[in-house]
């Protein structure tokens, strides 16, 4: 039988991945690759501020837990892009109202005019 999930909990694995999708490159990342597949060059020049290394830390991480499909074309030179898997299209509807909340509320939240 499996266990219920309680991110509650302090010892439920389900914290794992309630950090790895609240990771702030996976929220920047995520909504990008709802646009289509993108290669690693395209997801570097419009996540500004993200390093090579968070950049594939980040990637795989996602990949690893189902939310993205890492495709390689198996060519010379390497070709390799990266797109949502159906579990990550479901996560991407949520992190755009994150992001809409965001930008509703940024004001709010700073206290400038």
């Amino acid at each position: 039988m499996k266990f219920k999930p309680d991110p509650y909990g302090s010892e439920c694995p389900s914290r794992t991945i309630i950090g790895m999708i609240g990771d702030k490159w996976s929220l920047l990342v995520l909504p990008l690759l709802s646009e289509g597949p993108k290669r690693n060059g395209e997801l570097m020049k419009r996540v500004e501020g993200i390093s090579q290394k968070m950049l594939t830390q980040t990637l795989k991480n996602l990949a690893k837990n189902k939310l993205v499909h890492r495709h390689d074309y198996q060519e010379v030179p390497p070709r390799v892009d990266y797109r949502l898997t159906d579990l990550g299209k479901s996560l991407v509807k949520i992190v755009y109202r994150l992001d809409q909340w965001v930008i509703d509320h940024y004001y709010d939240i700073k206290g400038e005019d």
